[in-house]
């Protein structure tokens, strides 16, 4: 049996994963970690509440359980927050990594991290693992630092970066891009959405099966997970509204310029999957298979 510890039990990726691996309990004893009380509607599994960016709590509950994995689910998120808040965004981004790199390596245990898209600066698309990273916000650059933390250590770690992950688990703490098109076409309200970025949405469910993956074949190394072909942002909330079958009138063009955010987003990123098709043995799939396969949750 394999033992694992969650970080960010609570968050959107933590839930779809306590659910996945909970479906075999005679593989893996699963342990959750996150800020308040358990969220995720499930209580077969051990809990703990607990703020991760406090080292000396952090080091000392992953020592008594002496995990085989952890996945760490835990971030700071929000782009323009990131840019704000810059010291809370490296405790938990940065610093976190840090502490878990350091028990990791004293207990021999396999690190698996989530990463981002933001770590490029867009002017290309379809990114492999090995192309050079060059962030254009605070919060890019905290996870690519997160990376670097991993890549110079001597860990068993792996890295698997993502975009624009969208679900429902249980108990939201935030709404995602395939929700919120949703619930605004449905309440029948006008949206703008941007023509000029574009990106490979992931589905939670199909990258908490790429982590269960990991462990069970024990991959390591750096692996893109999303969906297999890049779209512009308007054209997924398009492909939203047609898979829901609702107005796709009410969703209107907008520049990024017109948008005014305060940290910049790169305008093309998408992945190269080959890496991930031939060594995780991961198939993945076209963003309105996905959609329609989370359709069916919802019935």
């Amino acid at each position: 049996m394999k033992k694992v510890i969650i970080t960010g039990s609570n968050g959107l990726l933590g839930q779809s994963l306590l659910n996945l691996l909970l479906k075999s309990k005679h593989s893996y004893d699963v342990y959750g970690f996150s800020k308040g009380k358990n969220r995720s509607g499930r209580e077969d599994f051990n809990y703990t509440t607990l703020d991760v960016t406090d080292k000396v709590l952090l080091i000392d509950t992953v020592s008594k359980i002496k995990p085989d994995f952890i996945i760490n689910t835990a971030a700071m998120t929000n782009v323009d927050a990131c840019e704000d808040s810059r010291e809370t965004c490296y405790k938990l981004n940065v610093e976190v990594v840090e502490s878990l790199k350091g028990i990791s390596k004293k207990l021999k245990i396999h690190l698996i991290h989530i990463s981002t898209d933001f770590i490029f600066d867009g002017k290309k698309g379809y990114y492999k693992e090995s192309d050079v990273p060059n962030p254009l916000s605070y919060y890019g650059e905290s996870k690519l630092k997160s990376e670097q933390v991993l890549l110079n250590s001597e860990i068993d770690f792996t890295i698997l970066r993502t975009i624009l992950v969208y679900g429902k688990v249980f108990d939201m703490s935030r709404s995602n891009i395939v929700l919120w098109v949703k619930n605004m076409l449905e309440s029948g309200k006008e949206i703008t959405i941007v023509d000029d970025q574009f990106r490979m949405p992931t589905y939670v469910e199909e990258l908490a099966l790429a982590c269960k993956i990991v462990i069970d074949k024990k991959v390591k190394g750096i692996f893109n997970i999303s969906s297999d072909k890049l779209l512009s942002v308007y054209e997924i909330a398009q492909q939203i509204a047609e898979v829901f079958n609702l107005n796709k009138n009410l969703i209107k063009p907008i520049s990024t310029k017109a948008l005014n955010q305060k940290a910049t987003r790169p305008a093309k990123t998408g992945f190269d999957l080959t890496k991930t098709n031939k060594e995780l043995g991961f198939k993945t799939n076209s963003f309105k298979m996905d959609l329609q396969k989370f359709k069916e949750t919802l019935l």
